[in-house]
């Protein structure tokens, strides 16, 4: 029998969660925000929201770093990190973990079709990866409480204490992690589904062979669509649709 891959010479497709995968409604940038707050960090919920995506203890330690006039270009942001904010950063994050747990156990719900899509991949040979800019403790409330991993929706589930030093978007190691893990040893057979210029940025320096932003997210498409992508989608209940389309090439 033919394989998909031989059809759409796709074999693997690395999701974000929350606001790709996951309804977000602002929810993980309002946790972000409400500790900064807490810590008395002079920083705005647009530029939380604008760097979304990312290691939260490096982006406190970016949001930190900024408060002191060491502007860093975001595409540097896991290359050029301020050390010196290491331990404000993590006593923000430590907050931050307790407000975002405690939402997911009220909030968490999928986008919806993202179960159909997730079924397509897998009816169809696509293995299914997911990689986030959470820790390990919030990604367990997130695939305990969906399901996709024990229903065999997603093949591997990657999170930020998978990956060394923690290094996530925009950096492409998580893509990498997935790729080793699954065995997948052509990047170009890989494609980036997610909502944010971290997710861009992961896609574009993994060498992926789509980067496919949705516009259904928390952060608008002026945002991240100033990175390189390939494809626009509404949701990401239309990626079956484009994948059959043959557009992606």
């Amino acid at each position: 029998m033919e394989s998909f891959i031989m059809k759409y010479n796709i074999e693997l497709a690395v999701f974000d969660l929350a606001g790709t995968l996951v309804e977000d409604n602002n929810g993980v940038r309002d946790c972000l925000y409400k500790a900064a707050v807490d810590y008395g960090l002079n920083v705005t919920k647009d530029e939380i929201s604008n760097h979304m995506g990312t290691n939260k203890i490096h982006l406190y330690q970016f949001l930190i770093a900024r408060t002191k006039g060491n502007f860093i270009d975001f595409k540097n942001f896991e290359v050029d990190i301020d050390n010196s904010t290491q331990d404000e950063a993590v006593k923000l994050y430590d907050r931050y973990t307790e407000y975002m747990i405690a939402y997911y156990q009220e909030n968490c719900r999928e986008i919806e079709g993202a179960t159909e899509t997730l079924k397509w991949c897998k009816e169809n040979g696509i293995k299914v990866a997911t990689g986030t800019g959470f820790h390990k403790e919030i990604n367990s409330v997130i695939m305990e409480s969906l399901g996709w991993v024990k229903d065999g929706l997603i093949d591997y589930a990657v999170d930020l204490d998978m990956v060394p030093e923690g290094k996530g978007r925009p950096a492409p190691f998580m893509i990498f992690k997935a790729m080793e893990y699954l065995n997948v040893q052509n990047v170009r057979n890989v494609i980036k589904i997610g909502d944010t210029p971290a997710d861009m940025l992961e896609g574009f320096n993994a060498g992926c062979k789509a980067v496919i932003g949705v516009t259904q997210g928390s952060t608008p498409i002026e945002v991240w669509g100033k990175y390189y992508h390939t494809h626009v989608l509404d949701t990401v209940k239309e990626l079956p649709a484009l994948i059959e389309s043959g557009k992606i090439v």
